[in-house]
């Protein structure tokens, strides 16, 4: 069975490192969902848009329901990691209620996320300047 080529997530596109994460969530932007809470920065200088996934101890004491959501949250991605605009934006998600959400449900968050994300004005094109008139154009 192959695998599209769009749909994978090499280790170069794992955020991991102590500085590059202590600067993500010093200078990142915040937002939250009903199952998750994520931090994302644009313009890094990787080519690369790159994701970290955390799902901690408090609510999970077992390490097999943490490794689960990680599993989850992570394949969630990769399925719609096109949805994130350009290349060079860095995304954690941390997974923040007390019960484990199904994979249907975290897909679902996480193409909010993504488009929340790809909606903010950082990633707006450059401005068109006018043409002096202030009547729409017929397209």
């Amino acid at each position: 069975m192959s695998v599209p080529q769009g749909h994978t997530l090499p280790k170069e596109e794992r955020l991991c490192g102590k500085t590059t994460v202590s600067a993500l969530i010093s200078d990142g932007k915040w937002g939250t969902t009903a199952h998750l809470r994520y931090c994302w920065a644009a313009g890094r200088d990787s080519g690369v848009n790159r994701l970290m996934v955390a799902v901690p101890k408090k609510f999970f004491k077992r390490a097999v329901k943490r490794n689960l959501l990680k599993r989850r949250l992570r394949e969630a991605y990769r399925l719609q990691k096109e949805l994130l605009p350009g290349p060079g934006t860095d995304l954690m998600l941390s997974y923040s209620h007390a019960e484990v959400a199904g994979f249907t449900t975290l897909y679902a968050e996480v193409t909010e996320v993504l488009t929340r994300i790809s909606r903010h004005p950082s990633f707006a094109g450059p401005a068109v300047p006018s043409s002096g008139t202030d009547a729409p154009s017929a397209v």
